[in-house]
């Protein structure tokens, strides 16, 4: 007979909530899970959860003096930064556990990252990611299914199209891409009636395209700012569910802006 062996952990009961960022309609945007923890849990824990969970993210936070500090998880790994599941905690502070409060600093393995309401949206004060300019990898052309018409390196890599067509008829290769790039590929293009559109495939984590992502504006909003002469920007993700973003570039800092909206609240006995 054999036997096989599981993780098992100590029972207890967390709230949970989920919410859509980066739109302001139920089903569009980003899904993310929020699990707010009176102090950390295991990490293994933390990782089965979001596993369980299978959201792009899910984000817990701590509290931390006035303020908390935040954790992300895919279904697969801890990242070091995420910017729907930061929107999406936020939001759940202003509007659960701390009603009337419009802004709050999370302490992150990517730096403190602060959160504010304005003018009706949530907006997220990022570090700014430049991208810097590489030549295409091999076989990226096969494994998007067009050749970008340059390409940059950041945390992910990002490729740069002529059009929104070119980058809504993009059908990648997932295991291809997963070749190419540890962090996926961020692909962009001007809008036609924004400043610019993207996608995110990010196989490596789980997450075969990321529907709304905050952290790659990090990256696109340097780059567009530059090619477009202008510090405000106004972008979409044209993933099946879309994510709507507003963009500042300040300094070495992006204002990342968007809507939340809220679709679950619970708990979870774990």
């Amino acid at each position: 007979m054999s036997s096989t062996s599981t993780t098992t952990f100590d029972r207890q009961t967390l709230p949970i909530y989920q919410l859509d960022a980066f739109t302001s309609t139920t089903f569009g945007g980003n899904p993310a899970a929020v699990c707010p923890l009176p102090a950390w849990l295991d990490e293994a824990k933390m990782q089965a959860i979001a596993a369980e969970n299978n959201l792009a993210e899910t984000a817990f936070f701590v509290p931390a003096g006035d303020d908390y500090d935040i954790r992300w998880f895919t279904p697969l790994h801890e990242i070091g930064l995420c910017g729907h599941a930061t929107l999406a905690s936020a939001y759940v502070i202003f509007n659960y556990l701390r009603p009337g409060r419009d802004r709050v600093s999370f302490g992150s393995k990517s730096g403190p990252l602060r959160v504010s309401a304005v003018d009706g949206r949530l907006m997220l004060d990022f570090p700014s990611l430049p991208a810097k300019p590489v030549a295409p990898p091999a076989r990226i052309g096969e494994a998007l299914g067009a050749a970008p018409e340059a390409t940059f390196e950041a945390t992910a890599l990002l490729a740069v199209y002529s059009t929104e067509r070119d980058v809504r008829s993009l059908s990648p290769d997932f295991a291809l891409v997963r070749e190419i790039h540890p962090h996926g590929i961020v692909v962009t293009a001007p809008g036609d009636d924004v400043d610019f559109v993207s996608r995110f495939f990010v196989p490596n984590y789980g997450i075969a395209e990321d529907p709304a992502t905050g952290s790659t504006h990090c990256t696109l909003a340097p780059y567009w700012a530059e090619r477009l002469g202008k510090t405000k920007l106004r972008a979409r993700q044209v993933s099946t569910r879309v994510g709507e973003f507003w963009c500042e570039l300040s300094g070495d800092r992006v204002f990342i802006s968007g809507h939340v909206a809220p679709y679950l609240e619970g708990s979870i006995d774990v």
